[in-house]
């Protein structure tokens, strides 16, 4: 949980969800006892996010839950999320998780003035009952209106329902349908007043983004920007909020860069363990030549690295690396470096955060690199990249990692000018360079910062070879 979150000193009992990054930026969990309604469009992942807290909540925390499903069937929806690794029918065999389904059709129906829900409120008691329940879901609550006409009396049956509930100190989820000109079709937000989370599901320019907001929290401070979600293979996890006190931890140990000349130039001994470096330079300079010696560096000294690759594949960067003497695939054997391969065009910029951040929860690596990230702030506007890599940077040092960032330069750029202020966030950055001499390119190399380090600013001259870099003394 974030510092700002546990300073709130939350006097509200809450219950995990055991979504990650969820019970972040709730302050813990969803509040205990008390209703809580999930609203978006349709495949917005509202049905998802409720079943991850009752399973969560029967399977890990000893709370049997009860479904009430309007829509599918108890069959239908264990296969639904049996891919998502939700074993539905093993809770319902030990009694951890109660599932009914309740079909309301109109036709079927013969409704008076006295008309209520009680057969409803039978059936919540009785399954509530049978398993000892302390979360219940009701998904989706719009389709007691589709199936009943007087809406008036179905209100006041609503209110009941959640006082019922709120009477058995009864956590429940409540899914809805997202409104036009309200956050629900039926205007549900007006009756669940203690917590609402928003999700939405949008698509520009061909790209889709998910992405959840907590709409409002009575009693307990909460994030309040839009967060990014994923569904993936193992359900559904949320991009946690961004510290705010800057409170990181300043390892003093030094790493080595990789290559034994820029160490020298950083007063012999490297980086800084948990800094975060810029390597620019434009084409051909050997930027990725360099990411590459630095994710073996850290293989040879038993670190995990992560390698975000966005401009090629696996087996083509690591076939290219070995004509300079550099075997990468020797270490993806040992199992110390992880390729991570896309196409930045395959998802949104936040969508591209939030893979990145489950990869690095999985793996818990000492050592990322990203190459390139000129590859990222092509997919929003420089405000919006500026807070992705915030986020990123923010992200990773709390974790202590060590960072490489690669970035592609175009012509002579100035120290002050790099796109979205990127040289900002970094503890150091290096500058790649070429140069015309007689007709033929020279490759240079400069240490324009290094925050809390003593280094040269002097200009190298490089080249690559069989054998690696080959790197003349500073010049000047």
């Amino acid at each position: 949980m974030s510092d700002w979150m546990a300073d709130s000193a939350p006097s509200l009992k809450k219950a995990p969800s055991g979504i990650a990054g969820l019970d972040e930026i709730t302050g813990g969990g969803l509040p205990v006892g008390r209703p809580t309604l999930i609203c978006g469009g349709p495949g917005s992942g509202k049905t998802l996010l409720g079943l991850s807290f009752l399973v969560h909540g029967a399977r890990d925390c000893d709370e049997p839950g009860v479904l009430v499903s309007f829509e599918e069937s108890a069959e239908d929806l264990a296969a639904d999320v049996a891919s998502l690794g939700f074993d539905l029918a093993g809770l319902i065999a030990q009694r951890k998780l109660f599932v009914d389904h309740v079909h309301i059709d109109r036709a079927e129906i013969e409704e008076t003035g006295d008309y209520d829900l009680e057969g409803l409120f039978v059936r919540l008691d009785h399954a509530i009952r049978s398993v000892g329940a302390r979360r219940v879901m009701l998904d989706t609550i719009e389709s007691l209106f589709g199936g009943l006409a007087n809406e008036s009396i179905l209100r006041a049956e609503l209110r009941r329902l959640l006082r019922w509930l709120k009477d058995r100190q009864l956590t429940t989820v409540i899914t809805g349908e997202r409104g036009n000109k309200s956050l629900t079709r039926q205007g549900l937000e007006e009756y669940v007043s203690d917590a609402v989370i928003l999700l939405d599901h949008r698509v520009r320019e061909e790209i889709s983004t998910r992405r959840l907001r907590i709409v409002k929290y009575r009693g307990s401070f909460h994030g309040t920007n839009e967060y990014p979600f994923l569904i993936h293979r193992n359900g559904l996890s949320v991009l946690p909020v961004t510290s705010l006190r800057l409170e990181h931890a300043a390892p003093t140990e030094r790493v080595s860069s990789g290559v034994a000349a820029i160490d020298a130039m950083l007063g012999g001994q490297g980086f800084y363990r948990g800094s975060t470096v810029l390597l620019s330079g434009t084409a051909g300079t050997g930027k990725t030549s360099f990411a590459a010696a630095f994710a073996e560096a850290a293989c040879r000294r038993g670190e995990r690295c992560l390698y975000f690759l966005l401009e090629e594949s696996p087996q083509q960067m690591m076939r290219n690396m070995r004509s300079i003497g550099i075997d990468l695939e020797q270490w993806t054997r040992r199992g110390l470096l992880h390729l991570h391969a896309e196409r930045p065009s395959r998802f949104g910029l936040e969508a591209h955060l939030a893979a990145m951040y489950q990869a690095i929860e999985e793996l818990s690596p000492e050592t990322v690199v990203v190459d390139s990230l000129t590859d990222l702030l092509s997919l929003g506007a420089e405000g919006q990249v500026h807070g992705m890599l915030v986020r990123l940077i923010d992200y990773l040092k709390t974790r202590a990692a060590t960072v490489l960032f690669s970035s592609l330069s175009t012509g002579e750029i100035a120290v002050q000018e790099t796109r979205a202020v990127v040289s900002s966030l970094m503890d150091a950055w290096i500058l790649l360079t070429l140069r015309n001499v007689r007709g033929a390119r020279s490759r240079q190399l400069t240490v324009l910062k290094a925050r809390g380090l003593p280094h040269s600013s002097r200009v190298c001259d490089f080249t690559l070879t069989e054998r690696g870099f080959q790197i003349t003394a500073p010049r000047g």
